[in-house]
């Protein structure tokens, strides 16, 4: 007979079962971490970031009472969305002081790594523009604006989030449509013409013909290069077809070693410059009319450890 307080199961069986139990857990974390990790990305613009969130949300999924959680989807989302919120914080006064431009880390979409891009509006939402349209918005202006914009979230979904009223989230969101108004991005090419302009743009570049960069270029094109006082980059943006073809020189510099890749980043064609199996730039452009308005350039080395860590092996 079983004395008080003793059990049926064996000290073995007892392991075996905290295995399965843990194993499901994280089976079921799993299967929301893709989600959470495109919600995380776009209220916070750093890869880095969103998985050292998204991190978060699964040790306090882990350690929660999960019968007490009836939508595991809308429990995460709320979680991960309060994660960001207290990061947004912090990160506004750390890009106050950042050195130079600041871009947002670039992410490789060629493999849906932010969720679905099949149309133009899921590419713009995690192009460069759009986020950096959002650093224009307060915290919970942008919590609002990317659930309700990119995710499709009803008010009071958003209000159950956030613990805020519908009608507050309601004002947020018409505050944030605001602030952004019509500057958000658009973009005309389809993939087959980006990779087309982006394989002659390359082309141009790399062979030093300046002439035939500069017909790529649209009159009122800019250059933004983001070294965050780690890597050698412009301080400032390059304006205007003859200035930002002269300064894109550097590109058709001998360097041994050298390979680059041309693939998605951000929903848009760019490439990926590698010396050995090291990143050690990344170009994105945005294409409009047939022509290259906006180069964005992040040589800051912190920001290029998630991209690199999506290409295949090289070794």
């Amino acid at each position: 007979m079983l004395s008080p307080g003793s059990s049926i199961v064996s000290p073995g069986g007892l392991s075996y079962a905290r295995r399965v139990l843990q194993s499901e857990v994280a089976r079921e974390f799993e299967r929301q971490r893709p989600r959470l990790f495109s919600v995380a990305y776009r209220l916070l613009g750093s890869a880095g970031e969103a998985e050292d969130v998204v991190q978060d949300a699964f040790l306090r999924f882990n350690d929660a009472d999960r019968a007490a959680i009836e939508n595991l989807a809308a429990w995460l989302t709320k979680v991960v969305t309060n994660l960001c919120l207290n990061r947004l914080t912090s990160a506004r006064a750390r890009r106050e002081r950042y050195v130079g431009p600041w871009l947002p880390e670039p992410v490789v979409t060629a493999d849906s790594a932010l969720g679905p891009l099949d149309t133009v509006e899921q590419r713009d939402s995690v192009s460069m523009a759009f986020l950096l349209l959002l650093e224009r918005l307060t915290p919970p202006e942008r919590a609002v604006f990317v659930l309700r914009e990119c995710f499709g979230y009803r008010h009071r979904e958003i209000a159950e989030i956030l613990d805020l009223s519908e009608s507050h989230c309601q004002q947020l969101h018409h505050r944030a449509r605001q602030r952004i108004g019509e500057q958000r991005p658009r973009f005309s090419a389809s993939r087959a013409d980006g990779d087309r302009i982006a394989r002659r743009f390359l082309a141009a570049a790399r062979g030093g013909d300046i002439a035939a960069l500069e017909k790529l270029l649209a009159d009122d094109v800019v250059a933004w290069a983001d070294g965050g006082g780690k890597a050698t980059a412009a301080r400032r943006p390059i304006r205007g077809v003859e200035r930002v073809a002269r300064y894109l020189g550097w590109m058709s510099w001998p360097v041994p070693d050298l390979t680059v890749l041309l693939t998605e980043i951000n929903g848009q064609p760019g490439f990926v410059a590698l010396v050995g199996a090291q990143v050690i730039l990344v170009v994105v452009l945005e294409i409009r009319d047939g022509r290259i308005t906006d180069i964005r350039i992040v040589a800051n080395p912190d920001k290029l450890a998630f991209l690199a860590s999506q290409l295949p092996d090289r070794d």
